[in-house]
């Protein structure tokens, strides 16, 4: 008898090839709907930059709108690249969000910028790319989220504003061993994406557990993984999924900003030996299957990093392909 697993959502917000901004946000709300209905914990929103193909750069307005379209499944974002942002800004919008849906808001939080170094330094001029300002970005964002009064910091004179009896759930994400000990060192929740680095995981994971220091927000360690996943009842489909997502991650890894190649484009290319070593390295970064295989496949996931939930990104062609993959996921039993 395996783990009971629980399901949740990352929407990276994809601009399907011939689509629009727009319709990328009109999926989003149809499928957070669907996951809403279908037993989904949480769905989680990203923030990129200067990427046209994926339309989600602002988690905070996104997630206030998804949140209205859905009655009970918990939304964040996944997440907030802090080094863009004034920690007092991020407390001050996440705690509206979690006043106006209390118990419902996740701020994920990590370090990358989202996009290119220049983008991030436009965005926020005063990012000095350095580990010991994000730290005390850590430190003044926790502070202004709990509250504090400590003597001598920032927290004696300035709140974040508004307050409520709630607070939102703190995450730390990762896809490093550095991410992690932080996590372990404020006692946050922590996400660890394989879909972006599909090795070290569970020992990331390990060692925040190991490490953990109980904190005000979470007094037991508590982690999820992210992958890349794509489910259909049709093993040619699935098969086709594997094969635009190949394509799909080198031509991101190569810089391109272009839509990807259709399925057919894709079949007339011939990949250089090192393309061929990038796509069976990538591979680990994502997981599909039928139903049945996605059981087991979810399970390996689970229990190498001996997690109980599992937090899916799903990139395809159909919208119609995404949903129902997310509802035979959802319809798995464990």
């Amino acid at each position: 008898m395996g783990r009971k697993i629980r399901l949740s959502i990352l929407d990276q917000s994809q601009i399907r090839r011939g689509s629009n901004a727009r319709e990328a946000i009109l999926e989003s709300v149809d499928l957070v709907k669907h996951a809403d209905k279908l037993g989904y914990t949480r769905y989680w929103v990203s923030e990129h930059h200067n990427f046209t193909l994926l339309a989600g750069s602002t988690p905070e307005v996104l997630i206030a709108h998804l949140a209205g379209e859905t009655e009970r499944i918990r939304l964040g974002s996944g997440g907030i690249m802090l080094p863009n942002h004034s920690a007092l800004k991020v407390a001050e919008n996440f705690r509206m969000l979690e006043t106006i849906f209390p118990g419902r808001i996740d701020l994920g939080i990590g370090r990358a910028p989202g996009g290119d170094r220049y983008t991030a330094h436009v965005l926020n001029p005063s990012n000095e790319f350095d580990e010991r300002a994000f730290i005390q970005q850590i430190k003044d964002l926790r502070g202004f989220l709990n509250d504090s009064n400590e003597p001598g910091t920032v927290h004696e004179k300035i709140k974040a504003i508004p307050q409520a009896p709630t607070v939102p759930e703190l995450w730390m994400l990762s896809s490093s061993g550095g991410g992690s000990q932080l996590a372990s060192y404020f006692g946050t929740a922590l996400s660890f994406a394989q879909f972006i680095n599909p090795f070290g995981g569970p020992e990331a994971v390990e060692r925040y557990r190991t490490n953990f220091k109980p904190s005000a927000s979470l007094s037991e360690p508590y982690a999820q993984v992210g992958i890349f996943a794509f489910c259909s009842e049709d093993e040619q489909k699935v098969r086709r999924w594997q094969i635009e997502m190949d394509a799909r991650i080198l031509n991101i890894e190569k810089g391109l900003t272009t839509p990807p190649p259709s399925y057919e484009e894709i079949l007339q290319t011939e990949y250089t030996a090192a393309e061929q070593d990038r796509i069976l390295y990538n591979r680990d970064r994502m997981i599909c299957g039928t139903p049945q295989q996605m059981k087991q496949k979810l399970q390996d996931l689970a229990d190498r990093y001996d997690v109980d939930e599992i937090m899916v990104a799903t990139i395809c062609d159909q919208h119609e392909d995404r949903l129902k993959s997310f509802e035979l996921l959802a319809g798995i039993e464990w």
